[in-house]
């Protein structure tokens, strides 16, 4: 069972593929977190079709968690997604801690909840935050991209 998929690039083929690991994991997702989550994962890959300089997406399993790649540009971050298992309803969107991501979508978006410095936590019945969400999506997929670009300046 393959474990990775590549999603085509703006104006790229699109190809449908088997099912996959990923879609298990979605799949054994609790009923309103899975539709919570499916949503976040068709906000990340919009986001990043409409995201100059990011590209493909590649969609794997890090740490059993659904996470998505800039394989092919390099260009951002890890983007994880997951249910929160220790409170029922509760799912997270999970950056990389060791970048200043999460410290910045807090200057950025007071209003939304935070799991430390790693993660933007959310509820399950609550309407998904989707503007900040598509700012805060875009930045981790260009984090590298920006990096080096500033690093240049330097």
């Amino acid at each position: 069972m393959a474990k990775a998929r590549k999603i085509a690039a703006p104006g790229g083929k699109r190809v449908n593929l088997p099912a996959s690991a990923v879609d298990a994991v979605f799949g054994a997702y609790p009923g309103q977190v899975r539709a919570k989550l499916l949503a976040l994962r068709k906000l990340i890959f919009d986001t990043a079709k409409t995201t100059s300089g990011v590209g493909a997406l590649e969609e794997t399993l890090k740490w059993g968690q659904p996470s998505y790649l800039t394989s092919e540009s390099k260009s951002g971050s890890t983007i994880r997604i997951d249910q929160v298992k220790a409170e029922a309803g509760r799912y997270a969107v999970y950056f990389h801690c060791q970048t200043d991501l999460v410290e910045t979508f807090r200057e950025l978006y007071p209003e939304l909840r935070y799991g430390g410095n790693r993660s933007i936590l959310l509820d399950a019945g609550e309407k998904l935050p989707e503007k900040a969400l598509r700012h805060c999506i875009a930045l981790a997929l260009t984090y590298h991209a920006r990096k080096r670009k500033s690093e240049r300046r330097k």
